[in-house]
């Protein structure tokens, strides 16, 4: 009887115990106290999953964001490489997207209408009189459902209404965000609808791959897979035209630094986005399991490499943060010191006939899926990619040496157009 009563009692002490050893901030710094709030009626909370390399990822309820990802330098030091609040009040205060789910439809809608089997539709508008991300309240500003699978997988639910926003049917859709042993946070969306409907679910992250938002993003080195974008104009509408990338700014076939030309002005692209805010055209026939986006920070070593079924991805080079929101540990985000790679359907594809289909209907499944894979790169790789210029300018990234640049990001450069463009730009120079 005795043994059986200390046995007792130390099973009743277990789970004090494991809640006494809880950590009370996270890697990041995050107190799960500052997230925990009714909205609309439901609980907010902030979840942590972890794999066995030490990185980090935490997402809230709200907008089903991510709010931090703690990932090492090529040191093995660990930094936050995404910008967000250090409590829920910062995002109920704040109309920002850091961090969150994107929907219904990701990017903008033109004048917010669209035609859907002969039926007219009118969404609410929210930006130079376009539906953007949803309109004025869009699944970042919901209250998600989340389930906590294990500690390296969330999963997070949301029911959007017929007629939320305007856009027709009941949209019940889901993530699930897996945090990988080989440090990739992996993205599997999927939707159904009782009605036609339209979707382009992303996600909003801003990336500043040195861990310190004080500094921006402009020293980032990026490629992209892709010969053509879409131009917009000057109230970041999508024109229509899918355009080469040969001999613009837009050109990140090779790697180079965001701001080696960002700010060229004379180019119409670039003063029209304020700088990159643009959907890049993927090659059809790639393969999934090639990145479609590369980006190094030279000064910490990180990697970000993305991977997406999805045709497109729109590169928001964080123009339009001007000083006047503080962030995690009380940082002011300026301009341009968080990068997006929202992978997606173009822009106002409802209204592009042409365009790859954005409609799903009843007895249908939406799926997209993305990766965000992080990485370092050491000392000596860092050293042969300046030394070759490899990673600094467009120079041939075959001369690196093997795991630095080396296929990263390779454009497919099949089509007759794509390989006769850059010669077509310099003869028209």
């Amino acid at each position: 009887m005795k043994a059986a009563g200390l046995f007792a009692v130390a099973a009743l002490s277990l789970p004090l115990l494991f809640t006494a050893c809880k950590p009370s901030t996270t890697k990041s710094g995050l107190k799960a106290s500052d997230f925990k709030v009714e909205i609309d009626g439901k609980q907010n909370d902030l979840y942590v999953l972890t794999n066995k390399n030490g990185m980090e990822v935490c997402l809230t309820n709200y907008g089903a964001r991510i709010v931090s990802i703690m990932v090492p330098d090529k040191d093995g030091v660990y930094a936050d490489v995404v910008l967000g609040f250090d409590s829920i009040g910062g995002y109920l205060n704040n109309k920002t997207d850091f961090g969150a789910f994107i929907g219904r439809y990701g990017n903008r809608i033109n004048q917010g209408r669209f035609t859907l089997d002969g039926i007219d539709y009118q969404l609410e508008t929210n930006n130079f009189g376009h539906s953007l991300h949803g309109g004025p309240q869009g699944f970042q500003y919901r209250m998600f459902d989340v389930k906590q699978i294990d500690k390296q997988t969330l999963e997070v639910s949301y029911v959007s209404a017929d007629g939320e926003m305007g856009f027709p049917g009941t949209l019940t859709c889901k993530a699930v965000y897996t945090l990988t042993d080989d440090n990739a946070i992996d993205i599997s969306y999927e939707a159904t609808t009782d009605k036609p409907t339209i979707i382009n679910l992303t996600n909003h992250s801003y990336f500043n791959l040195t861990g310190n938002p004080t500094n921006d993003v402009l020293g980032h080195v990026m490629a992209i897979a892709a010969d053509y974008y879409t131009p917009v104009d000057t109230t970041f509408m999508t024109t229509g035209e899918i355009a080469p990338v040969c001999g613009t700014p837009m050109d990140f076939r090779k790697p180079i630094a965001i701001g080696a030309r960002i700010n060229d002005y004379c180019f119409e692209q670039l003063k029209n986005g304020n700088g990159y805010d643009h959907n890049w055209v993927f090659c059809p026939e790639r393969p999934d399991s090639l990145p479609v986006c590369f980006v190094l920070d030279t000064l910490s070593g990180r990697t970000l490499e993305v991977y997406t079924n999805e045709p497109g991805v729109q590169v928001y080079s964080g123009n339009f943060l001007d000083g006047t929101v503080t962030g995690k540990k009380g940082i002011v985000y300026k301009q341009r010191v968080g990068l997006c790679l929202e992978t997606q359907h173009y822009p106002d594809s409802p209204n592009k006939a042409d365009w790859p289909s954005v409609v799903l209907r009843p007895g249908e499944t939406y799926k997209s899926h993305c990766v965000y894979k992080f990485g370092v790169m050491t000392d000596d790789c860092l050293k042969a990619c300046k030394e070759k210029k490899c990673c600094k300018d467009s120079t041939d990234c075959s001369k690196c040496d093997e795991g630095c640049c080396k296929d990263k990001a390779t454009p497919c450069n099949k089509s007759k157009e794509a390989s006769s463009c850059c010669k077509e730009a310099a003869a028209k120079k």
